[in-house]
């Protein structure tokens, strides 16, 4: 049997982490793991997951299993930190995933169930793993135009024109914000008309919203996720903790899938715990736990709160500095929009032929479509990535 398996591709990414600690040079830099890290290079436990962490540790006295879709306390905290009140809550069947990833995968078995001839239509450029999964679960996908190289920004007449295209039961995936790996967002008036477009063909919105909260704050940054899911009859929601609450390695997502129909909210459910028991049966609890008790408790949801809200504004520094060197070196505002970026992430817009150049020359380590992690940054690199997108001719 094992003589048939052939050897994958290599992961971009992980092929890049590699070629990074094999390189020598001290002054290396690495913007390419999505990993949000301090001015130190670390990342940090958020101080009320380190609170909320020892309060479990005394008061946790069993390991055993939740249930399927995972504790209904997680379910019920993240609905509201995702939707608010724009939807009623018996609304929103909900089931805890590991990590967002998990949360995509599972949306995609839904789908995949319910209709096996439904094409997805995803962003072009989009997070790779969306369209590695896509491939593996051999579902059709189809790309749209979204980001223009020239502006930096939307190419949004061009998303319009591919959506145009879609039919009844296609899927469309969207980045709730800080789209990855680009950084460039719709405006809410854009998000409007991407939902009366849906509307009229039929076709379900999917949104992954990964970085709530690293953009332009809580609130913001979930208020197009809260339009799709009050105005389109069917939504799909995959959402991580990864980011917002620091909790990579503990795995901790949730899928919600929104019907404006009651009689659903039944069957929605169901599906979803069926979806969790044919893959890894119990999703894990601990990091679940810990966003639940910090999202409830009011002093820890407070201290998160602040934290994040450093988080997010150290990044927007960090982007409007090296908006600032860039146009100083290069008597131009033409990398004007890295400050109008919003999240971790942006696209330069570049060739590979010069990103493989800064690799090479100046040891800026980015992914080969020229997406950086801002977060890899801090005020004695951004001078160098500068001159080093200057110096290969960006």
């Amino acid at each position: 049997m094992f003589e048939q398996l052939k050897e994958q591709p290599a992961d971009k990414i992980l092929a890049l982490m590699a070629a990074y600690r094999e390189d020598p040079r001290d002054d290396k830099i690495d913007l390419g793991v999505g990993v949000y890290k301090d001015a130190e290079g670390k990342t940090p436990i958020m101080r009320a997951i380190k609170a909320a962490e020892k309060q479990l540790w005394e008061a946790e006295e069993t390991k055993s299993y939740t249930g399927l879709a995972g504790d209904p306390g997680f379910a019920d905290a993240m609905v509201s930190l995702v939707l608010g009140d724009a939807v009623a809550r018996g609304s929103v069947a909900a089931a805890a995933t590991p990590g967002g990833t998990g949360a995509v995968r599972q949306a995609f078995d839904l789908i995949k169930m319910a209709n096996p001839n439904a094409r997805v239509f995803v962003s072009d450029p989009t997070w790779p793993n969306h369209l590695s999964i896509l491939k593996h679960m051999n579902i059709e996908h189809v790309p749209y135009r979204y980001f223009d190289a020239e502006t930096g920004g939307v190419n949004f007449d061009g998303m319009m024109a591919d959506l145009a295209n879609v039919k009844a039961g296609d899927v469309v995936l969207l980045h709730g914000c800080c789209h990855n790996p680009t950084g460039a967002n719709l405006t809410l008036p854009q998000w409007q008309e991407v939902v009366d477009l849906l509307n009229k063909t039929g076709a379900v919105p999917m949104i992954d919203i990964a970085y709530q909260g690293f953009g332009d704050g809580l609130e913001a940054d979930a208020a197009a996720t809260r339009l799709v899911a009050s105005s389109c009859p069917e939504v799909l929601i995959a959402a991580s903790c990864s980011k917002n609450f620091g909790i990579y390695r503990e795995r901790t997502g949730l899928l919600m899938a929104v019907s404006s129909d009651p009689a659903k909210f039944k069957v929605n459910q169901g599906t979803l715990s069926y979806l969790n028991r044919q893959n890894f049966s119990f999703p894990p609890d601990h990091g679940a736990r810990l966003v639940t008790m910090v999202l409830n408790d009011p002093a820890l949801r407070a201290d998160w709160e602040a934290e994040l809200e450093e988080v997010r504004l150290g990044m927007l520094r960090l982007r409007q500095a090296l908006a600032d060197e860039l146009r100083t070196l290069s008597g131009s505002d033409r990398f004007g929009f890295l400050a109008q970026h919003r999240g971790m992430f942006s696209r330069l817009g570049v060739g590979p032929d010069k990103v493989e150049a800064m690799r090479e020359k100046h040891g800026i380590y980015m992914v080969g479509d020229s997406r950086m992690n801002i977060a890899g940054l801090n005020d004695m690199t951004i001078p160098k990535l500068a001159k080093a997108i200057i110096d290969v001719g960006c």
